[in-house]
């Protein structure tokens, strides 16, 4: 029975995706006759669209809306990449990952 479960949250999970993205694809159509004024790269939307799929509709959805949050006229701009999911053994990926230099002994600053 969790099988079928956790199958159902995963059709789920996928119709939802498949949903948002069709929501930002339909954005994206709608604002091409606009001039592009997004202060980050990438814009807003293919962010959007990259976290959805990288991340999945609840963790990509709530990132799409941070950025959606930090776009406007008094916040920073330039390069704002989605970030890397985090590592399927419970540990974050990034500053305090030392990878293999810290098992070795090896120093790491």
């Amino acid at each position: 029975m969790t099988q079928a479960l956790a199958a159902a949250k995963a059709g789920v999970a996928a119709i939802l995706r498949a949903a948002l993205l069709m929501l930002v694809y339909a954005y994206q159509g709608l604002s091409a006759v606009t001039p592009s004024s997004c202060r980050h790269e990438p814009s807003c939307s293919h962010y959007a669209i990259e976290a959805l799929r990288r991340h999945g509709p609840l963790r990509g959805g709530w990132l799409t809306l941070r950025r959606l949050a930090r776009c406007h006229p008094w916040g920073r701009w330039g390069y704002d990449p989605v970030p890397e999911p985090a590592a399927r053994d419970g540990r974050k990926r990034g500053c305090g990952d030392r990878g293999d230099a810290s098992k070795a002994g090896v120093a790491n600053f």
